[in-house]
């Protein structure tokens, strides 16, 4: 399914036209072993015919998606967090983002982890990009919004959630992706593409 370039919601966040959906994912598996049920993802080992006829088994990881947002205040600060990820080591940088629930759609999702976790509502959601994360593995698809018209929410943190919030120029924030302070991907996406869209 093709998407706009932009795309944009007023006043209400949670509502609009149809939302963005993954693309299509490729060969169907033939046969599918469950390895691993969680809450996040679920990993199988499915055996496919790839397009040019061979038969493999793959390890793939199902993920329901996510959506992200980059706040941009009306100054051109953009709100990230620093956030303590495990698997990461440590802190880093990023947009506030966090995964789907059933049959939630991006938009709402985006605007609901804007306020849980920075404390803003954005007046304004406009879809940037929608990307894969892990294609070699993984099926998550994070669709990244750009975040306007913000004014003060309630921040709602989970107990799982270790962060701070943190404010940059967004010029600023490009430099920090090229000094390697910004290593996460979707924030590197989202902050290069709202960047660039502020500049054409």
């Amino acid at each position: 399914m093709r998407h706009k370039a932009r795309e944009k919601r007023q006043r209400n966040p949670t509502r609009g036209s149809p939302e963005p959906r993954a693309p299509n994912p490729g060969p169907k598996g033939s046969m599918t072993r469950t390895i691993y049920k969680g809450r996040i993802v679920t990993l199988n080992v499915e055996t496919v015919t790839l397009p040019n006829g061979t038969t493999v088994d793959l390890e793939v990881i199902r993920h329901p998606g996510a959506a992200a947002v980059v706040p941009i205040k009306e100054d051109g600060t953009v709100v990230l967090v620093r956030q303590y990820r495990h698997a990461a080591g440590g802190f880093i940088y990023e947009i506030p983002a966090g995964k789907l629930s059933p049959g939630e759609e991006p938009l709402h999702c985006a605007a609901r982890e804007l306020e849980e976790e920075v404390g803003y509502q954005a007046g304004t959601l406009e879809l940037l990009t929608s990307i894969f994360t892990a294609p070699g593995f993984a099926d998550e698809v994070i669709h990244i919004y750009r975040g306007t018209g913000l004014k003060p929410g309630r921040q709602n943190l989970s107990r799982d959630e270790v962060l701070n919030v943190v404010e940059f120029p967004l010029a600023r924030a490009v430099q920090m992706i090229q000094d390697g302070t910004i290593r996460d991907g979707k924030t590197i996406a989202g902050l290069q593409t709202a960047y660039l869209r502020d500049r054409g």
